[in-house]
């Protein structure tokens, strides 16, 4: 397993784990980033930030907070 920010641009990525405080973890699920969920991650900058595609949505986040989602990348069988 890996930290979403450590991930490739265009990969696609299961989330394995969210492991950030109890309120912003309550505030990703609502956006759909759950345990199971499959993220494309569809821009990366030098300073972490993130651009994640989620369940047909967009979603910008910083580093520290995808450090905080732990992934691992699905493979082309799914598995």
């Amino acid at each position: 397993m890996i930290k979403l920010y450590e991930g490739k641009k265009g990969a696609v990525y299961k989330v394995k784990d969210v492991m950030v405080e109890e309120r912003l973890t309550r505030r990703l699920e609502a956006l759909g980033v759950n345990e199971g969920t499959d993220i494309t991650i569809v821009n990366k900058k030098g300073s972490g930030t993130l651009i994640i595609k989620v369940r047909g949505t967009r979603l910008a986040l910083g580093k520290k907070i995808a450090a905080g989602i732990e992934v691992e990348e699905e493979t082309q069988d799914g598995k």
